[in-house]
Order: structure tokens, then sequence, then C-alpha cells
């Protein structure tokens, strides 16, 4: 789906402050059965224009970077009326360097992706990747590959990006685990979110109710089942992205909010 190193901030965002903390469920009662995913109840006051959210990065103890989200538009993209969400990292050590950016346009209605772009700067290794992501007839394009033609998609797509918007719009339930097939590229679904507990968590921004969720996507990466992610997302209206803590081959990778700023309105 994306790089091991853009994906901090997908995860994000894999996204955006208090609410009443409570216990998580007792492992002896039967969690409720999860909502469908048709049933989903959406949120769409989850976000608002101009939100940016910023983070510190370290493996394990070492400082490595920063990465930032902001919410800006809205855009017109071929008639869709798109919210532009941008995602930037750069950092590293002296022996590796990152700056990695990504933008997603995604329907401000449905929340459907309509383009997704990547430009990956990873040490020696560089990628630049364009999709068109037609919705309306369920398939996608890569505009750096113009040669494999449109492809097979899902109803209501989104991209690594869009997802975690989408996510901040579901009313997320200690114990219940949410599926969902909406990834752009089908071979990437389903999406696995499990909602383990509430507590509270103190990162640079401040200290907040949190709840905290493992994600877990089929394909390689931070959110692979073998990194054994946890996500702390904000326990109120806003779900935005607190810290985030992955099990990677070479260490710990860990994001922690530094500072937010809310949208214009709400």
């Amino acid at each position: 789906m994306t790089t091991r190193v853009t994906r901090i901030l997908l995860a994000l965002p894999l996204a955006p402050i208090a609410a009443v903390m409570s216990l998580a469920q007792s492992p002896l009662s039967a969690p409720p059965p999860p909502p469908a995913e048709s049933a989903t109840v959406i949120n769409k006051r989850a976000f608002a224009l101009g939100e940016r959210l910023s983070y510190d990065a370290s493996f394990g103890h070492i400082h490595v970077g920063h990465g930032m989200m902001l919410l800006a538009g809205p855009d017109t993209v071929r008639g869709h009326i798109a919210w532009r969400a941008i995602f930037t990292i750069s950092g590293g050590t002296f022996f590796f360097r990152v700056r990695d950016s990504t933008v997603s346009w995604f329907d401000t209605t449905t929340l459907s992706s309509v383009r997704f772009v990547q430009h990956i700067r990873e040490g020696r290794y560089h990628a630049d990747r364009d999709y068109q992501i037609y919705p309306e007839r369920g398939t996608y394009l890569r505009l750096d590959e113009p040669e494999v033609g449109e492809v097979k998609s899902v109803r209501e797509p989104l991209d690594d990006a869009s997802f975690l918007y989408f996510l901040r719009t579901v009313p997320l339930e200690a114990g219940h685990t949410y599926q969902f097939n909406r990834y752009f590229q089908p071979e990437g679904n389903p999406i696995i979110i499990r909602v383990v507990r509430r507590e509270r968590v103190t990162v640079p921004a401040g200290t907040f109710n949190a709840i905290v969720v493992q994600p877990e996507f089929k394909t390689p990466g931070i959110f692979s089942q073998k990194g054994h992610a946890e996500v702390w997302l904000a326990d109120d209206s806003t779900h935005m992205m607190l810290m985030l803590k992955s099990g990677l081959s070479f260490g710990s990778l860990n994001l922690y909010l530094t500072k937010y700023s809310p949208g214009t309105s709400r």
C-alpha cells in the first residue's frame, strides 16, 4: 500500500481532545457484535479545513524526525468537491535520510478517494506514484504507468490517507472489531481495526483520554500483522492520533503528537 516510513503518518492517519475515561471491557465478558460496515454511522464533524497535526518520530529512544498532517482545499477533481490531505515526514540519522510526501484528494461528501500522489525519498530509494481513482466506475489508473490502463477497484474507494480520515468519523467502541473492504487496491482488503481499551496517555502536546486501536493491513508495512501496531486516538469526537507504536524488523517505531491546530469550523 505504501512504504513503511510513509505509513508512519498514515497510521495516523492513522489520524486527529477530551472525554470521560472508562475501563476496557473485562476479558471474561463477551463483547457485543461488531457493527456492519454498511451500518457505520459517519461523524463528518471530526475534522475541518485547515486542521494541522505535528509529530515527533523516533526509533526506540532515538529522535529521527518530524511529521505533519494538514487538511487543505476544497479542490475540484473531475467534478468532485474534494478535501486535499497533505502528509509529510522528514529527518533521519547521519547514515539515513527521509523526505516523504503524500497527498490525497477525497470527496467531501462520501470521503471516497479521487486522486492519490506519493513522492518517496528514503535513503537511496526514490519513488513517485500518481493514481487517478474513479469511484463512479470502480476503477483506478496509475498515471506513471499508463500502459497498464485502468484496473478494477472497489465501491467507495479509500487510499492510505483518506482511510485515516474516514476512520476518525467512525464511533469506535471498546471491545469491537471493525472490518472494512474499501481500500482502492482490492488485494489490500480487508482492513481490520480492533478497539482494545481506553486509557490516559501523555505526549508532548499534553495529557489526554485515549482509545487504543490495533490496525491490521494485509499488505507489508507498519500495520502488518507482524508489526503488532497500536495507535492511541483522542477519545472524543475528533479521534485525532495522539501516539503510535509499532515493532519493525529493525526496531520500535514511535510517533508522538507535539502540536494540534484545529480547523476553521466543525
